[in-house]
């Protein structure tokens, strides 16, 4: 599978912060891309850097294998979290400019826009202004304007920030529906229940360097080896006794009809077939399942971890959504 972006030891400083350092990331063609992080790891600079806004101090960044120009830009679609737009202006004749600015025909444009409006069922909004709108109805406006032209990159900054439940999920089957057109998608945000819907593969920036990459789906299997879910009727203690040493850690919780919940971290050397085995000739085992962690978790931990190992005392800085 060939990449559509290759980011290379990209560094990038400002005065007396360093934003990005020495990182290195690899964004395949049809995919969703988890860029994740902290407030203020790097992730905004990195899109400016892509978006040709900026330029890295060091490194490079090659778009289809070539060095990335200027011109580029026109094939990538941008949503800031920042969002703008001209209140005064008119709902339609604006968004008929800002496709023009993406190289669009007036005709094309405007058949585009039209369907896209009947699509998110905002037809009746053509004529209206821009300070007419409510927020998510001017996010709606926004998102259609960055898709219109059909980019081959899309890059969304927190897409689904003050959007209703019933809109926000409208977002999200577009999004997959534009991957699976084949648009590439950089997906940037805070919500971790999003990632693991959306996300194909994810990068975890923090405090400027790359600390985590690869396939959602591999990395919590990968870091859910060992960890398994239990219910069982009889005795925590019972089972405890039966598994001995092979087990690392263990919580206990009520379930449904007086069983228990148990999630118990094994050591590392010992094989699931075993863990049945003993659970079963010390209670009676009603299911028996891997432990696959949520990216939630998988974000706090590998950002702690690395926190503790460079010595950081600082606590995260988002407060990660449900």
């Amino acid at each position: 599978m060939s990449n559509i972006l290759e980011i290379e030891h990209v560094t990038k400083r400002f005065t007396g912060h360093t934003a990005l350092d020495d990182v290195s990331l690899s964004i395949p063609k049809g995919k969703i891309y988890g860029l994740l992080g902290p407030n203020g790891a790097g992730k905004t600079t990195l899109i400016r850097i892509i978006n040709h806004i900026t330029a890295p101090d060091s490194g490079r960044v090659l778009f289809n294998g070539h060095q990335l120009r200027e011109e580029d830009v026109a094939h990538i679609g941008y949503l800031p979290e920042e969002r703008g737009l001209y209140k005064k202006m008119r709902v339609g004749e604006q968004a008929l400019f800002f496709a023009r600015l993406k190289g669009m025909k007036s005709a094309e444009a405007n058949r585009e826009l039209r369907r896209w409006f009947d699509k998110f069922q905002i037809s009746g909004w053509w004529n209206k202004k821009v300070e007419e709108l409510s927020k998510g109805m001017a996010q709606k406006i926004q998102f259609i304007v960055t898709v219109l032209h059909r980019p081959e990159l899309l890059i969304f900054d927190e897409p689904f920030s003050g959007f209703d439940p019933i809109n926000a999920e409208l977002l999200k089957r577009e999004i997959l529906e534009l991957r699976d057109q084949g648009s590439t998608v950089i997906f940037s945000t805070h919500n971790m229940d999003s990632v693991e819907r959306l996300c194909d593969d994810i990068t975890l920036i923090n405090r400027s360097h790359n600390i985590l990459s690869g396939n959602v789906a591999e990395i919590r299997a990968r870091m859910g080896r060992g960890r398994y879910r239990l219910t069982f009727n009889g005795s925590p203690d019972a089972l405890l006794a039966a598994l001995g040493s092979r087990v690392a850690s263990s919580t206990f919780d009520n379930a449904e009809g007086g069983a228990v919940k148990a999630e118990l971290k094994v050591q590392p050397d010992v094989d699931r077939r075993e863990i049945i085995a003993l659970a079963n000739n010390s209670v009676d085992l009603v299911s028996f399942d891997r432990a696959l962690p949520s990216m939630n978790d998988i974000f706090l931990s590998t950002v702690a971890e690395y926190n503790r190992a460079n010595n950081i005392v600082n606590e995260l800085s988002p407060v990660l959504e449900s």
